[in-house]
């Protein structure tokens, strides 16, 4: 799976905090599932919760917010998308320490689809789906909303 170790590059990105200190950012994959079909390919996607949790955080939590949502516009865009997952596919908790810090975590549903082809003496090249790219961005998605 590529999105957990993606994100955490991103999150490091945006608070540079966590290139000094990388345990500060726990990434976890829960409610894993495998879904492929019957067909005769050994594709499949894979659908999981990333857990990330940031622990004990002094900055601003826009800072954070700001760059999930420019890592989930370029690799999970159907959650601002899609209606249903827009209600759900991005949830938070924050657990204030004191009053200068807190841990975040942050529920992101997502996928990643795999396709493996296999060749005449049956070995198997496999390759992850980047997701593509939309074609609008957060500025469009929400024009109008005032």
């Amino acid at each position: 799976m590529n999105k957990a170790a993606s994100f955490r590059k991103a999150m490091a990105s945006a608070v540079p905090s966590l290139n000094d200190d990388p345990d500060k950012l726990l990434v976890f994959i829960d409610q894993g599932r495998i879904v492929a079909t019957a067909a005769p390919s050994l594709s499949f996607e894979y659908r999981f919760v990333l857990n990330a949790i940031l622990l004990d955080f002094a900055g601003d939590a826009d800072t954070i917010f700001v760059a999930l949502m420019a890592w989930v516009q370029r690799n999970q865009s159907d959650l601002l998308a899609n209606v249903d997952e827009r209600a759900n596919g991005i949830t938070f908790e924050v657990d204030h320490l004191t009053q200068s810090t807190f841990d975040l975590s942050i529920k992101l549903s997502l996928t990643e689809g795999v396709i493996v082809d296999t060749d005449q003496a049956g070995a198997h090249t496999i390759t992850h789906i980047d997701e593509p790219v939309p074609e609008w961005t957060l500025d469009t998605l929400f024009a109008g909303n005032g």
